[in-house]
């Protein structure tokens, strides 16, 4: 399939799930910004969808109304990204790595931590799995972006057969046991592990591409992800935040408000380390050549969290970096497509 097909077909799907209140949303984001009437604003969202393969969140959330076409044409996109992956990555990539339970038992020795599949596990397995920690993370075998995942205080679990079933029941299959995260990111913020977004490619001489090096940082909830209410910041090649966090919204945090730890300049411990762990098992995965990796850091060395066969974009907004171009040259450079 050409890109021209994928492009399309992508389009198509986006526009079908499109609702009135997202569209709104969008307008809202970028009226705060630009002032712009809202009929300029949506006209403005269908061009650059057409021109430049952009979707309209990609439009609200990168400031793309008060740049111009120079400044546009650098931006990555999420269906540019999405024809990365249907023409570089094998077609059972998805089964490869979104299997978490499957992922896990391949990629064992490198996630750190205990885990428990309910639906296998005999009965006083789970049991003893429950015993053993005074908290688990239960999340779906299958997903993205945070959705169905808990944190459960297992004391409370009475009758263990009756919970489990309910559980089951709630497609929140998997258990795990709660990774302790280095200090250092437990001080940026504590109540959730905060992850690396590591976007890589391998390309077919097997030269080892880091894209983008993103830190995520929880706000308020158990979870760092930017859609179950996290933020970002993007790092440099040495794991430094080059920029405050924004969230999903489009807020901007110079400080974390919670912790007040200051996040432009945050150094992320071990991140050579966790840049050389996922080249290593990117290199098991060359039917996979576009990942994106989702890391935390333990006292004791990076943990993989995860592997997305269709990684997001993440690129920081110009009014708060103050630059108005993107990462859309980094990702042509990697993967030798005229994206």
């Amino acid at each position: 399939m050409g890109q021209l097909a994928v492009r399309l077909r992508y389009l198509a799907g986006r526009a079908r799930r499109l609702s009135p209140a997202n569209l709104r949303e969008f307008t809202e984001q970028v009226r705060r910004v630009s002032k712009a009437p809202t009929p300029v604003i949506i006209a403005d969202m269908m061009w650059c969808a057409f021109r430049y393969d952009m979707g309209f969140r990609d439009y609200a959330v990168w400031d793309i109304r008060l740049l111009n076409r120079r400044e546009r044409k650098t931006w990555m996109t999420h269906p540019k990204s999405y024809r990365i992956t249907k023409l570089r990555n094998s077609p059972d990539a998805r089964d490869l790595v979104e299997d978490k339970p499957r992922f896990y038992r391949d990629f064992a020795d490198d996630i750190r931590r205990e885990w428990i599949d309910l639906r296998t596990a005999a009965l006083p397995e789970v049991e003893d799995f429950l015993a053993r920690h005074e908290h688990v993370i239960a999340k779906p075998d299958q997903g993205f972006g945070g959705a169905g995942i808990d944190r459960i205080d297992t004391a409370g679990i009475t009758e263990v057969a009756a919970w489990r079933a309910g559980q089951i029941e709630r497609d929140q299959t998997l258990l795990e046991e709660v990774l302790v995260q280095h200090p250092d990111l437990a001080a940026l913020y504590p109540d959730s592990v905060n992850t690396l977004r590591l976007v890589t490619y391998l390309d077919a001489a097997g030269t080892f591409h880091v894209i983008a090096g993103v830190l995520r940082i929880g706000n308020g909830g158990v979870i760092d992800n930017f859609a179950g209410g996290g933020m970002f910041t993007m790092l440099d090649d040495h794991g430094v935040a080059l920029y405050a966090a924004v969230d999903k919204q489009s807020h901007v945090f110079e400080r974390h408000p919670i912790t007040g730890v200051q996040i432009a300049g945050f150094a992320v411990p071990m991140y050579r380390d966790a840049v050389a762990m996922v080249e290593r098992l990117s290199r098991r995965l060359p039917q996979i050549p576009y990942l994106g990796w989702d890391v935390a850091i333990t006292p004791a060395g990076p943990a993989v969290i995860e592997a997305n066969h269709n990684s997001s974009v993440f690129q920081m907004k110009p009014t708060v970096s103050g630059v108005r171009t993107g990462l859309l040259p980094r990702y042509r450079a990697a993967t030798g497509l005229d994206l």
